[in-house]
Formats: C-alpha cells, sequence, structure tokens
C-alpha cells in the first residue's frame, strides 16, 4: 500500500480526484448498503449488526490483487489512479464503520449514543493515521535523502529505509489508536512526493519485498484457510459472494461515476476490477477474535469471497485490460 501511494502520480491525481473521490464518498456507503440488503435476504442465522459487520468487511477492495491492472499503461491514467487512491483509503475508512459495528454488536458501546461514539472513532482512525503517515513520511524522507547525499548509506542498505518506514507508519498509527491502513496510504504519497527524484531506485527493493511479503500470505490463506473451508461453503456463502463481487460492487460504481466523460464499458471495468483481499483477511481475524455467534458463516463467506476474487480477477485482467484498451484506440472511442 505505502509503495503504490508512493507511486501515484500527483499531478495526474489533482486533475482527477473527483473519481476517487465519488468512489470513496457515493461509493463506498452504497456498496455497504447493498450487502447489507443482500445480506438480510441471504442470512437467516445471522442478526442485523452482523451483516452489517459481513458488508463492511467485504466492501474495502484490495491494491495488492489489482495490480496488475492500476500499473498497466495501457489502462487509461485517470482509472488507473482513481483505482489506486480508492484501493488505498476504503480499507482504511471501513475500520472505524467495522469497531462500530463490531462495538454495537458485543453491547460494549456504552451509555453515550452510538452516533457520537461512531464520530470519534471515525475521527481517531483518521486524524491518527494521517498525522503518523505524515509525520514519519516527512521525517524519513529527509533522512534517507540527507544520509544518501553524504554516502551514509550503501546501495545494498538502500532498499531497507522504505520498508521499514511503512512498517513503522502502520504500526504506529494502530499501537495509537489511529489507521495503520490509512497512515501507510498517506505516508506513500506525502513520501513519493518528497523524493520524486530518486523514487523509481528507492522503492524497486520496497516493491519486491511487498510483493514477496504478499505472495507469502496468500500461500498460507490457500494452504491453511481456503483448503479447510471449501467443504463449509453453503449455497448462501456461495451466492453472497458472487453477488458482492458483482452487483454489490458494480452498480455503485456505475451509479457513483453518473456524469463523468467516462464510457460505460470504462465505468463496468472500474466496477468490476475491486478485488477482495488482505484488508478484508484481516477484518476476518478481527471478528473472529470477538466471537460473534454468526462468526463461522461470517467468516466463511470472507473466505469464498476472497478466494473467488483471487480467481476471477486474476483471470480476466489481461484479457480486460487489453479490450478496453483496444476499445480506447478504436474510432468508437468517446465520452459517454
Amino acid at each position: 500500500m505505502f509503495t503504490d501511494a508512493s507511486n501515484a502520480d500527483l499531478g495526474v491525481l489533482k486533475k482527477s480526484f473527483r473519481i476517487p473521490q465519488r468512489l470513496l464518498l457515493i461509493g463506498l456507503p452504497l456498496t455497504i448498503l447493498l450487502g447489507f440488503g443482500f445480506g438480510v435476504m441471504l442470512f437467516d442465522d445471522l442478526s442485523l449488526l452482523e451483516i452489517a459487520i459481513l458488508a463492511t468487511m467485504l466492501a474495502p477492495t484490495d491494491a495488492a490483487l489489482g495490480k496488475a491492472v492500476v500499473t498497466d499503461e495501457s489502462v487509461p491514467i485517470n482509472i488507473r489512479e482513481g483505482l489506486n487512491v480508492e484501493s488505498g483509503l476504503n480499507d482504511g475508512i471501513c475500520v472505524p464503520i467495522l469497531f462500530v459495528f463490531l462495538a454495537l454488536a458485543a453491547g460494549s458501546v456504552g451509555e453515550g449514543p452510538a452516533q457520537g461514539f461512531a464520530l470519534t472513532l471515525v475521527a481517531e482512525e483518521v486524524g491518527i493515521g494521517c498525522a503518523v503517515g505524515l509525520g514519519l513520511s516527512l521525517v524519513g524522507a529527509w533522512l534517507i535523502q540527507h544520509s544518501a547525499e553524504r554516502g551514509w548509506i550503501t546501495e545494498t542498505w538502500r532498499q531497507l529505509p522504505v520498508v521499514a518506514l511503512a512498517v513503522a507508519a502502520f504500526a504506529l498509527a494502530q499501537v495509537l489508536g489511529g489507521s495503520g491502513f490509512i497512515a501507510a496510504f498517506v505516508g506513500g504519497l506525502l513520501f513519493g512526493a518528497l523524493v520524486k527524484e530518486h523514487k523509481h531506485r528507492l522503492l524497486l527493493a520496497a516493491e519486491g519485498t511487498g510483493d514477496t511479503l504478499a505472495l507469502i500470505t496468500w500461500v498460507v490463506f490457500g494452504a491453511a484457510v481456503v483448503g479447510q473451508s471449501v467443504g463449509s461453503f453453503s449455497w448462501q456463502t456461495m451466492a453472497y459472494a458472487v453477488i458482492s463481487l458483482t452487483v454489490v460492487r458494480m452498480l455503485p460504481v456505475f451509479l457513483a461515476l453518473a456524469g463523468f466523460k467516462l464510457r460505460t464499458d470504462e465505468k463496468l471495468f472500474m466496477g468490476w476490477f475491486g478485488p477482495r483481499g488482505l484488508a478484508s483477511i484481516v477484518f476476518a481475524v478481527i471478528v473472529l477474535n470477538e466471537k460473534l455467534p454468526g462468526g463461522d458463516t461470517i467468516s466463511m463467506t470472507v473466505v469464498c469471497t476472497i478466494a473467488l476474487s483471487v480467481i476471477a480477477h486474476g483471470l480476466s485482467a489481461t484479457p480486460l485490460v487489453g479490450a478496453l484498451a483496444a476499445r480506447a484506440r478504436g474510432p468508437g472511442a468517446r465520452g459517454s
């Protein structure tokens, strides 16, 4: 997440920030609401709050699984940057929402009104996350450049500071009560802007480390979780997973992008490439620790959705990117 944000083109982002803004402020709430509605229809054994928790867990997208799309230069840059920023921030936004639902489900909100609790929690998660990410990146970028200019860091050791900075931003924000996801993404944006002249050289090794760790995570997830969960998937679980990856994601994105000079196929493309991944895995671990009555059903649904997402988005990325690029070059490529 840190390196993806660092590689973002801020010049393009300034011109097309309305796309991720719409996706986050309109598309994300609609995704949670629509997921909640389908959950009510499909799951009789879950309480309303548990269904809300499930819908929130599967709302954020995964930048790592969508990397083949957001890094392919044949995809229009406004679409790439829009999806990249959306996936970088939506999981951080969902964290306080998830905690509010968990607190309500566990009956631990306290005597104060739930609305005040929710606003306070959101402010803490976002505010602390942004402060930590910006502060550490500002100091880290200065130290790295200052040390490099004086020859205090050799070429072989230059690959470690960025990894350490990303981990530190996430960990410190979590310890202080903020969102590590937001800290990592916001910190990455600032870091990329501060070290833009040496960005590629500094981030290359960090990207390799991130890809390796992500691969290990997926191997463990597939071997230890999916393999043991397939037999526990019910028809409701499978149905919700398919609906979550299609209608629940694509319809809100299509509605959120209404009025933009994007073709219909571009809106559908952005709606389809909302893979579920690491954020949902982290949320599943959190929910399991809460020992909710419907925790097993929620976890199985999340596992099923992620497994289908890995397969479906992985297989469709290259052909759909090629089709989108061919359409953009064709005579009918004009705004809708």
